[in-house]
């Protein structure tokens, strides 16, 4: 039992870092004009990001 919960608790921490790691992606490569129309930060995005996944 225990090493069932070590193993899910692993893969569910690898899944959340894949799913912020392509969401880092996709902002990082958004255009300046794009963040210029969304009249968004990358920086405070990704701030965002982060602070969703990990508190």
């Amino acid at each position: 039992m225990f090493l069932d919960n070590l193993i899910a608790r692993a893969r569910n921490g690898i899944a959340r870092r894949n799913d912020y790691n392509r969401i880092v992606d996709e902002i990082n490569n958004l255009t300046d004009r794009d963040l210029a129309d969304m009249r968004a930060s990358r920086s405070e995005m990704l701030y965002q990001v982060r602070q969703q996944f990990f508190g």
